[in-house]
C-alpha cells in the first residue's frame, strides 16, 4: 500500500467522527485533503466547516461545503487534521504547511482533535522534521538568536508567508525531550506568534493508517 493509499484510509476512518447537522473543524494538507474530498460525500449532513487556512477552505468550497466563521461557530465538535510527526502520547509536530497558527486556534476551539497520519509519521521523539515557528517579520532576527539558544538551528522558509502575513523559521537539530516545556519557552519568545509543537493541547485520538490497516493511539 502506498501512501497516499494510507492517507486515504485514514481519512475515511475519521469520518466515524463526525457527528452528523454539526460544524466540522477541518485542517491543512495533504491528508486533510482526502479527508475534505471524503466530507464532500456527506455534506447534506452537514452544517459547515471551519477551515484552518486559506487553501483547505478553497478546496471546501469546491466540494460544495459551507464555510463557517470560527467566531460565529462557537465550540466545535470536532477537528480533523494531520500531522508532521506524532508519538504514541499523542504529542504532534505540525506546520509543514505553514498553517500551524490557525491549526492551533481550531484545535483549541474543539471538543475533540482526531488527528490522522499514516505510519511515517510516527517517531518515539519529536524532532526529526524541522520545528515550524511562526514570527512578525520585525522580530525574525532576534527570535533566530533565542532558538539559537535553545540548541536548534533556525533556517527562514524562504518565499513563504503565512495567511496572516508572517514568516517561518523552520528549526533544525532540535533535541525535543519535554515537548510541552519547549512549546511555552517558545512561545514565551518575543515575537513568536505560536510553534508547530502541539503538546499542551496534543491530540485526543491519533488514527494511524499503515499496511494492516488503521491503529488507534
Amino acid at each position: 500500500m502506498n501512501q497516499d493509499e494510507k492517507k486515504r484510509r485514514v481519512a475515511l476512518a475519521a469520518l466515524e467522527f463526525v457527528p452528523d447537522d454539526c460544524i466540522v473543524g477541518v485542517g491543512t494538507g495533504s491528508t486533510a485533503n482526502f479527508f475534505i474530498d471524503a466530507l464532500g460525500e456527506r455534506r447534506h449532513r452537514l452544517r459547515g466547516a471551519v477551515a484552518s487556512s486559506e487553501a483547505s477552505a478553497a478546496r471546501l468550497r469546491a466540494v460544495g461545503i459551507p464555510l463557517i466563521d470560527l467566531n460565529d461557530a462557537g465550540e466545535l465538535p470536532v477537528y480533523v487534521d494531520g500531522a508532521d510527526e506524532t508519538t504514541r502520547e499523542r504529542c504532534l509536530i505540525k506546520g509543514g504547511g505553514g498553517a500551524l497558527t490557525r491549526e492551533k486556534i481550531v484545535a483549541a476551539a474543539s471538543k475533540v482533535f482526531v488527528c490522522v497520519v499514516d505510519d511515517t509519521k510516527l517517531v518515539a521523539q519529536l524532532g526529526r522534521f524541522p520545528l515550524p515557528v511562526e514570527v512578525i517579520p520585525l522580530a525574525r532576527a532576534q527570535v533566530a538568536r533565542a532558538l539559537e539558544a535553545l540548541g536548534g538551528r533556525p533556517v527562514l522558509r524562504e518565499g513563504f508567508i503565512t495567511d496572516n502575513g508572517n514568516q517561518i523559521l523552520d528549526v533544525h537539530g532540535l533535541s525535543i525531550e519535554a515537548p510541552a516545556t519547549l512549546e511555552t519557552a517558545i512561545n514565551q519568545l518575543t515575537g513568536v506568534v505560536t510553534n508547530g509543537l502541539f503538546a499542551r493541547r496534543p491530540a485526543d485520538i491519533v488514527l494511524m493508517a499503515g499496511d494492516s490497516g488503521v491503529e488507534r493511539l
